[in-house]
């Protein structure tokens, strides 16, 4: 496992996204589960990343698959039980990969033994672990807030026995914890110490944005009023409460990291959450997944990160994909070539990649008929089941929870690896590289200039230099940069000097 003397192993690693339902079925009930996971270790670090962070696989009714908990300190049936858990973290370790796990304080599942007291008595002591309000009477909410996943919901919902409404963002399912309790903040630093004491290496910390909230509960007003609350919901409150959160994890040896899913509109809003190097260790931001294949486009996102978080204390994030989003290779119109420059550019930049599994294949999301549709959020296809072998059921059970992916069998993991100009080639490749150089790693990173539907940046330090170019348009494109190409994301040239042009949608990492 990385680790130096100046920099956190968080800093110069690759973080590989686990979603368990749909990685790796062990039992053959078509359900991914950690002994799944756990049989794929090899594969993992055979690629060539550092770090796997695993959604939810805590105990939970899945009304929103796994994010609504049910019990935050065990491991639902369905994936295995804790001693999997210690089992999958431990050959986890031992092959050099951290483990980072799901943290959601936001908000519990309805089932969850905190709400069902809650909901007992006004006067119960739980009552305040969640967030109540008369509201006008059972037919007037509180607030204009919209819940996400809700078509033309409130984000509240009215609990008849008790007579008051209850906040949710999220599902009706997914009842709100109150953060300003303090008896909420110490329960869920003891969540986080149940699994730090099992020898996590961090978490990932779901719409961590979102914890506090305004007390008075004013009105969304446009635009935000169309938009579910956790879109925009921001209070000062949250910032002393990620501090806290902080400053557990750092209580623990060997650079634990809290990653936050700050799900907000553009860097200006992520920047603030590093705090002064007190709050967040990472935070997702999601330029590039939501930017088009457009060279300007990338070009000012990456402008704006570098303006905005401050080098010293904000390192940061890139995704291209995740459970959330249709995968990058389907918004890119199933188009490879485009997935695999993009590659390129994800693993090149400065700061930590985040990948979703199954990019690495080149997956494209699933079709998934309407009588299968499960989530509630209409994700289903990002989610579909990986393709690891050649046979009919693809290293699954008979009948697995979604469908496969488009072309199961050729992007299978067993035929890929089986054909050195594969993705999967590329990225292994690429994951080489990037542990190779100090530049790609940890190194400084300017853009250079380029022709127009081009892009390209320098990284390097004092002793390590590579440039990273790629051709966004729909045409080969002349460069002025030399050197030889040590990756090419088409395969072509890898070794040789760079021929000076490059075709559509190919990108290359040249080192002197």
């Amino acid at each position: 496992m990385k680790d130096s003397p100046r920099h956190p192993w968080w800093r110069s690693s690759v973080v590989y996204q686990v979603y368990p339902r749909s990685f790796a079925d062990a039992n053959g009930d078509g359900v991914g589960d950690l002994e799944g996971i756990r049989a794929r270790l090899p594969d993992l670090a055979w690629l060539g990343v550092d770090a796997l962070w695993l959604s939810p696989f805590y105990r939970s009714p899945m009304h929103d698959y796994g994010y609504d908990v049910a019990d935050f300190c065990d491991v639902d049936p369905l994936f295995g039980d804790l001693a999997a858990f210690d089992l999958l973290l431990a050959d986890a370790h031992a092959l050099g990969l951290r483990v980072v796990v799901d943290l959601v304080p936001n908000h519990t599942s309805i089932d969850h033994p905190w709400f069902q007291e809650a909901r007992r008595s006004r006067l119960d002591p739980k009552r305040d672990w969640y967030v109540w309000h008369d509201g006008g009477g059972p037919t007037v909410p509180p607030n204009n807030w919209r819940g996400a996943f809700i078509t033309d919901g409130a984000a509240w919902s009215w609990d008849e026995p008790t007579e008051q409404w209850y906040l949710h963002q999220f599902l009706p399912e997914q009842p709100d914890l109150n953060w300003a309790n303090p008896a909420v903040v110490e329960a869920i630093h003891d969540v986080m110490r149940f699994w730090l004491d099992r020898g996590v290496d961090g978490f990932r910390i779901d719409v961590v944005h979102c914890i506090g909230r305004h007390p008075s509960f004013p009105d969304d007003v446009p635009p935000w009023s169309d938009l579910p609350h956790c879109v925009s919901n921001e209070h000062a409150s949250t910032h002393e409460h990620i501090r806290g959160l902080r400053r557990l994890v750092d209580s623990y040896p060997g650079d634990r990291v809290i990653v936050g899913e700050t799900a907000l509109p553009g860097t200006r809003w992520v920047a603030p959450y590093y705090g002064d190097g007190d709050e967040l260790h990472l935070a997702f931001n999601f330029a590039t997944l939501h930017a088009p294949w457009d060279a300007a486009a990338w070009r000012h996102r990456i402008e704006r990160i570098e303006e905005l978080l401050d080098p010293r204390e904000a390192w940061p994030t890139w995704v291209l994909s995740n459970h959330d989003v249709p995968r990058h290779r389907t918004r890119y119109d199933g188009h490879e070539s485009r997935a695999r420059a993009a590659a390129v550019a994800l693993l090149t930049q400065r700061g930590t990649p985040f990948l979703y599994a199954g990019e690495e294949l080149g997956l494209e999301d699933a079709v998934v008929p309407t009588d299968r549709l499960l989530d509630p959020g209409g994700r289903d296809g990002c989610r579909a089941p990986i393709p690891w072998t050649t046979d009919k059921h693809h290293g699954w059970g008979p009948d697995p929870w979604l469908p496969f992916p488009p072309d199961a069998t050729a992007r299978s993991a067993q035929t890929q690896r089986a054909d050195p100009a594969s993705v999967l080639h590329l990225y292994r490749r690429l994951l080489a590289a990037r542990t190779a150089s100090p530049a790609l790693q940890s190194g400084q990173q300017d853009l250079i200039d380029t022709p127009v539907g081009t892009l390209g940046w320098r990284r390097h330090t004092s002793r390590d230099e590579r440039t990273v170019i790629m051709n966004m348009s729909a045409g080969p494109i002349p460069f002025d940069q030399t050197g030889i190409v040590e990756i090419s994301s088409h395969g072509h040239g890898e070794g040789q000097p760079f021929a000076g042009t490059l075709a559509p949608d190919h990108a290359v990492v040249l080192r002197p």
